[in-house]
């Protein structure tokens, strides 16, 4: 049986509703620009604050970059007495014991942000977050009295003076100090306690929100849920964890107070044994801006805040090309077929 059409002789005009019916008001559309310009003048802040700080810091370090030039961040001469300064050892300072710091924090955020968000349950997670997330409100300076007079000690005594008295380890580069407490190993356990909390909140935060339906789909093919945390989850999530390693790293460079008493404040060479005292551009900041009365000493330490201004920038830009890069190579959009 074959069903008859029925035509309208009405045209598409009649079925349209009357004009005005759903048009936008003119105090909507006023309250919409509004609203566009305060989230412009918002973002424009944001960006104007910065410059204003690469300009004021730069304002400031003029007599210490003409003096100096590029010898500034290729020396490690550090003389105040006779006006030598060379920020080469800090840099090399700040990099090393953030580089440390992640060696030794990123597994450990990891693994137990997967833990938090794929295996433990309820009567564990929350409170263990709740734990993970006090800790990363500590304030820094707590953390740096307690690596004063308990993790100091503690390496002294079970880790450093047994791998210096060893004849086998105290010749390796690593090592070839005497034990010291107050060194990069111990700014490196700081750092590395002290951004753990930040990149395990977001990495449990980012995994908390891959859909359930990823999961599902990986056991209903008959994987393990190893290998679904393996070969599913952790992919899926790579650009935000990658994110979270790059919030810690931010955090691990810009450490002052922390790092300030435990690392031993040498204004020698740079020496990359770990049990060697050592400097950031943040110590050295923190400890010589109030007692450098000269005018090119205080520009000396205000072009290595420039620098470690520069260089935090410099991480963030590369860190946003990783995360692009990387979630455009989850979704597919790097690949082709």
């Amino acid at each position: 049986m074959v069903t008859p059409v029925i035509q309208s002789d009405k045209s598409v005009a009649e079925f349209e509703p009357p004009a005005g019916r759903h048009a936008v008001p003119n105090s909507g559309r006023m309250a919409d620009s509004i609203y566009r310009c305060v989230l412009f003048v918002a973002s424009a802040t944001i960006l104007a604050i910065v410059l204003a700080i690469a300009v004021e810091l730069t304002i400031a370090s003029k007599p210490s970059i003409h003096q100096f030039g590029l010898r500034f961040f290729v020396t490690d001469s550090w003389d105040p007495v006779h006006l030598k300064f060379g920020a080469m050892s800090f840099i090399l300072g700040t990099l090393y014991t953030s580089m440390w710091a992640l060696l030794i924090s990123v597994p450990i955020s990891i693994g137990a942000a997967v833990f938090l968000s794929e295996i433990a349950p309820s009567w564990i997670r929350t409170p263990v977050s709740f734990l993970i997330e006090l800790l990363a409100g500590i304030p820094s300076v707590v953390y740096g009295l307690w690596g004063l007079f308990v993790l100091t000690p503690w390496l002294i005594t079970h880790v450093e003076t047994p791998i210096s008295n060893d004849k086998h380890l105290n010749h390796l580069w690593l090592f070839n100090s005497p034990a010291n407490g107050s060194d990069f190993l111990a700014a490196s356990l700081i750092l590395a306690i002290m951004v753990t909390p930040y990149i395990t909140a977001v990495s449990r935060d980012i995994l908390r929100a891959i859909p359930n339906m990823v999961r599902e789909g990986s056991l209903a093919l008959g994987a393990t849920q190893w290998e679904t945390i393996r070969n599913v989850v952790l992919p899926y999530a790579r650009a935000g964890i990658v994110g979270a390693v790059i919030l810690g790293l931010g955090r691990a460079l810009g450490e002052t107070m922390a790092v300030t008493m435990v690392i031993g404040n040498a204004d020698s060479h740079f020496n990359p044994a770990l049990f060697s005292a050592g400097n950031t551009m943040a110590s050295i900041i923190a400890n010589e801006f109030a007692e450098a009365s000269i005018d090119l000493y205080r520009s000396a330490l205000t072009e290595i805040g420039l620098c470690l201004f520069l260089v935090t920038m410099l991480v963030n830009g590369c860190a946003r090309l990783l995360i692009y890069f990387t979630a455009k190579d989850v979704q597919g959009g790097g690949r082709t077929a």
